[in-house]
């Protein structure tokens, strides 16, 4: 299992328009083979902190998830948008252990 969290500070003004194109960055991934989840979650007191909370089956999907024009586009177009470069942050998964959950 793979899992990161990807940590986003976007310009207050483009949080709109970053919604918009990650929602469509999220419909395509959820389609990927070997994507189990992929949440779009922003701070409910702040709305420019995101993090993008992604799993996927293994490593292998995990990297062909970056190599896909749905990440790409969404890549190249948000990028000017935030404040900081994204920080994706790996995380090992303790529980639940079976991968059926997922």
């Amino acid at each position: 299992m793979h899992l990161t969290c990807v940590h986003i500070y976007v310009k207050k003004d483009f949080v709109e328009e970053f919604i918009v194109a990650t929602r469509k960055n999220h419909t395509a991934t959820r389609k990927e083979p070997g994507n189990t989840r992929f949440d779009i979650i922003q701070l409910e007191n702040f709305a420019q902190k995101f993090v993008l909370y992604e799993v996927f089956e293994s490593e292998e999907a995990a990297a062909f998830h970056k190599t896909t024009p749905h990440y790409l586009e969404w890549r190249d177009t948000v990028q000017d948008w935030m404040e900081q470069p994204r920080q994706g942050v790996r995380y090992k998964v303790i529980e639940p252990n079976d991968k059926n959950l997922w």
